[in-house]
């Protein structure tokens, strides 16, 4: 069921609104049963997308800007095939989805690596190769916060603006899940990807920001890890996955349930510093912010970090109060001082959506596109 979501933003005018910028209401692609029957449905349902996007994404990881040197397609894939065991060891369930998902797209698994967890594989291309990392090189720029209850009125909330280079944002879904054996869910996420951002029916929410590794290796891709942890029945549980998986590459990660419980890992492959949600909102853009996470920070491009710095700052100056509503979320995520990124050159970095999610009352709204130009929905875990 989708429903538009209502109250005082509803009248509010939207950011010069274009019509370029307009996405159709949010899709939602319903899957159940076993881990096989889940993704051979999600990859027969989007097959020309997901091929599409595996094969570019291919591509870019055997790039000199990503790699730090020129690597044929045949090498990439052999560095993607040799992180399946660590796949297969860290979840024989989401292993087999992932191979289904290949299986009905018609690519291989070690693609469906590729395209499930871009961001971190060129972190272990670059292990491997003994690549420089540029400095221009940046994608998932999202803000992320966790609202405690007590500033909430009691119902505290998890959300996070999607930020990726514009070419992702055609591909965003949102998968309703009904695992034979693993709580129902609600995942955005990519074609050809398990999950990024999510909420369980037992009220755990677990979302991300992308963080630049040296230490990458091979190992399991984030997105892996977020589904993992979205099989657990309170943050404390999904914390504890993170903390646990054979990372390969970086990525700062928040927890949130119906209890109010909350923490903050910053997850490198070889340094997991954490915090625990106390009385202010945590909030995460695209730093390191604690000396183990900093020590295996790649360098970051001047305008990148200012924008990085700029969100975090944003977000903790418009948390700052008691009485957060949803309406206050989304209108975070809307904030044309520096949350909501519009695509520009050189980096072409947009705001490709977003989520907000309510655990102690099972609440999940999400947005396509830009959302200060698109309109939120709210998603039920019934179809």
């Amino acid at each position: 069921m989708l429903e538009s979501t209502t109250g005082s933003l509803a009248n509010r005018p939207v950011l010069g609104q274009t019509a370029g910028m307009r996405r159709p209401p949010l899709r939602i692609l319903d899957l159940s049963g076993s881990p096989e029957a889940m993704g051979y449905a999600h990859g027969t349902a989007h097959a020309d997308e997901i091929r599409t996007y595996a094969s570019e994404r291919v591509r870019l990881a055997g790039s000199e800007f990503w790699a730090g040197g020129r690597l044929e397609r045949s090498d990439v894939l052999d560095i993607a095939r040799s992180c399946l065991p660590a796949h297969e060891a860290h979840s024989a369930d989401l292993y087999a989805e992932l191979c289904g998902i290949a299986d009905g797209a018609g690519i291989t698994p070690e693609e469906a690596v590729v395209v499930g967890g871009f961001t971190d594989f060129v972190d272990t291309v670059r292990a491997v190769v003994g690549g420089d990392h540029p400095l221009e090189v940046q994608e998932d720029d999202c803000t992320a916060f966790i609202v405690p209850d007590a500033r909430a009125d009691g119902q505290g909330f998890y959300g996070q603006t999607w930020d990726m280079h514009d070419t992702a944002t055609d591909h965003v879904v949102l998968l309703r899940l009904h695992p034979d054996d693993a709580p129902a869910a609600l995942v955005f996420t990519t074609t050809g990807c398990v999950g990024q951002i999510g909420m369980n029916e037992a009220g755990v929410c677990v979302g991300i920001n992308n963080l630049v590794a040296t230490d990458g290796c091979r190992g399991v891709m984030w997105t892996s890890v977020v589904r993992d942890a979205l099989t657990r029945t309170s943050a404390a549980d999904a914390r504890d996955a993170i903390l646990d998986a054979d990372l390969a590459g970086a990525h700062s990660f928040l927890t949130f349930d119906g209890s109010g419980e909350g923490f903050m890992i910053e997850a490198f492959p070889t340094a997991r510093p954490t915090e625990k949600l106390e009385a202010e909102a945590l909030v995460h853009t695209n730093h390191a912010l604690w000396d183990d996470a900093l020590a295996r920070q790649a360098p970051k491009q001047e305008g990148l970090m200012a924008s990085s710095s700029r969100r975090l700052d944003r977000a903790h100056e418009l948390l700052d109060r008691d009485g957060v509503t949803v309406d206050d979320l989304m209108a975070l995520t809307r904030d044309d001082e520096a949350i909501c990124q519009v695509s520009t050159a050189p980096d072409h970095i947009e705001s490709s959506g977003a989520a907000i999610m309510r655990p102690g009352t099972l609440d999940f709204w999400a947005v396509w596109g830009l959302p200060s130009h698109n309109d939120y929905v709210h998603v039920s875990f019934v179809a």
